[in-house]
């Protein structure tokens, strides 16, 4: 994927180097500033309180920022050929990053606040192996609008070479005559009476936003802003009037009201925040699905992003149910295809196919993606295990088809590892407690905890699930976050099957699909081994009979 040295390689087509968009020049020093305000702010300060000339050197920091910033321009060139898209960047360590035009699996065109004002976009290109390591990336920050419109319809749809500014165009035929409509990167450059809408954002999905808990993360942010920033500064809070005063109203309080109160605003702030950062992110939420092939999908306010998705690279489909937003029915869908993991990015990243939403709407929509993918037709013969009914049904829906229960072995371990883990924590609290260390409270605590923890354990058990039908294997799991998900069996590259000493005491068994797709590996877990063996066999035919013995051999 990468080559040493700053030269051209070599390739079957030799077309000129291109930079980025002058205007860039505007955006990353800016974001350069932004990043390392903390620390120039923090050099300000400290620099002014001890006497010393603060001012200029968070003047110097700026300029040497700002340098830093403009250097990318200088240093960074692309070419798009053919066969090949290759981008050359680095000072003083110089990088070749070199994509073949059939291994790209996606296109992620992002315009932040700023890009949009100057008419930019940023595209990252998703093979499945360059994009596993953060400095190997194949991005391009940041291209006109229109040209990055432009390469996602080149890259994915396969247009001709001369579609594209940089390739070479047919004799007596100008580049501009052949170019498409350009548009902007947050919508289709092509005609919309080539694309399908799928779904696209309801305003009463708002109310699914409180329930994502994403405002956790802005506290977090936040309180580690406000921290380094009295940090650095040697700011004394206690100086600090509104702070002052808001301490010694909190302090008047009884223990149990400043819980009730901290509690409270915790969760009015949460609340809020995970509501604006749902609508942010998610607002003006659109997919589609192109004639020739593709899932598109657009989204964002102020930040806006649209992600193209082959669906031959498609492996199927992931349904998410966190604790709180399965409490009000909702549930939010992801792909499973190859160069997008499934956890890349803030939210699930470019693999998002539906922001949280009603959970009928996630398999719906699920059911319209899988409709359209290639090679989901057909699949293995029915297969029937003991006492749990056929393993496939040809007629069934994978998204709606009842999974199989993991029986009561599976069911003791779920009670087993809950209070195993429980059960030691209030001991030793216990026994804290009679030699006179801490006070009561902690273990009256972890005592009443009990029932949550049984709880969780039934619920867990409830989760766990599997099926075999109509080409998918589908395995469910997980409380805390409920996971089904939905995979293709050509798609799957390997079987796993894993026994702990505990599993195997048990007769247990995990079975584990590896792919190139999404997290890689879906497990199918603490089932018994004789079902796992049957369900290996049942999803790839053939794979597993040089392992297998057959029927009577043993006794013979």
């Amino acid at each position: 994927m990468s080559g040493p040295g700053g030269g051209p390689l070599s390739g079957p087509a030799e077309t000129g180097w291109r930079r980025l968009s002058p205007r860039m020049l505007l955006v990353h020093p800016v974001q350069e500033v932004v990043r390392a305000a903390p620390a120039l702010l923090g050099l300000l300060v400290a620099g002014t309180s001890s006497g010393g000339k603060g001012h200029l050197w968070s003047a110097a920091g700026v300029g040497l920022t700002v340098l830093f910033g403009m250097l990318r321009w200088f240093t960074t060139t692309y070419r798009i050929s053919p066969e090949q898209v290759q981008v050359r960047r680095g000072l003083l360590n110089r990088k070749v990053l070199t994509v073949p035009r059939d291994r790209v699996r996606t296109v992620d065109v992002t315009s932040h606040v700023l890009h949009r004002v100057l008419g930019l976009a940023r595209v990252e290109v998703g093979t499945g192996t360059s994009d596993r390591r953060h400095d190997s990336r194949l991005k391009l920050d940041a291209l006109s609008a229109d040209e990055a419109a432009r390469l996602r319809v080149e890259l994915l749809h396969r247009s001709p070479a001369g579609q594209f500014p940089g390739t070479q165009a047919p004799a007596g035929q100008s580049p501009t005559a052949q170019s498409p409509t350009a548009q902007s990167p947050a919508t289709s450059p092509v005609s919309p009476a080539a694309e399908t809408e799928l779904a696209r954002m309801r305003p009463g999905w708002v109310r699914f936003g409180p329930f994502t808990m994403s405002g956790l993360v802005t506290v977090g942010v936040i309180g580690g802003f406000v921290s380094r920033l009295v940090s650095e500064g040697n700011i004394d809070l206690d100086r600090v009037g509104p702070v002052r005063e808001t301490w010694r109203w909190f302090s008047a309080m009884s223990l149990a009201l400043e819980i009730a109160t901290v509690l409270l605003a915790l969760m009015v702030f949460v609340g809020v925040a995970s509501t604006l950062g749902y609508v942010l992110a998610y607002g003006n939420f659109r997919l589609t699905r192109h004639a020739e092939g593709t899932l598109h999908v657009t989204r964002g306010l102020l930040t806006r992003r649209a992600t193209t998705i082959e669906e031959r690279r498609l492996r199927g489909v992931e349904i998410d149910e966190p604790l709180l937003l399965r409490a009000v029915r909702g549930a939010r869908l992801s792909a499973v295809t190859t160069g997008l993991r499934s956890k890349e990015g803030g939210q699930r990243g470019g693999s998002t196919l539906l922001p949280p939403a009603p959970r009928t709407e996630a398999v719906a929509v699920a059911g319209l993606v899988l409709s359209h993918t290639p090679g989901a037709t057909g699949g293995p013969s029915p297969v029937t295990g003991p006492d749990t009914g056929p393993l496939t049904s040809p007629l069934t829906s994978p998204l709606t088809v009842p999974l199989i229960p993991h029986g009561p072995a599976a069911l003791r371990r779920r009670f087993t590892r809950a209070f195993g883990v429980h059960a030691p924590i209030l001991l030793a609290l216990l026994l804290l407690w009679v030699l006179g260390e801490p006070p009561l409270w902690p273990w009256l605590t972890a005592a009443a905890l009990l029932p949550v923890t049984a709880l969780l354990a039934a619920d867990r058990y409830r989760s766990l699930g599997h099926a075999l039908t109509s080409g998918y294997l589908v395995t469910r799991w997980g409380s805390l976050v409920r996971r089904r998900v939905v995979l293709r069996c050509d798609g799957v590259i390997g079987w796993t099957v894993e026994r702990s000493f505990f599993q195997r005491r048990a007769g247990l068994a995990t079975l584990t699909a590896t792919t190139a797709a999404g997290a890689q590996s879906y497990q199918v877990r603490d089932v018994d081994l004789a079902e796992a063996l049957r369900l290996a066999a049942a999803g790839t035919p053939g794979l597993l009979d040089p392992f297998l013995e057959p029927a009577g051999s043993a006794s013979q």
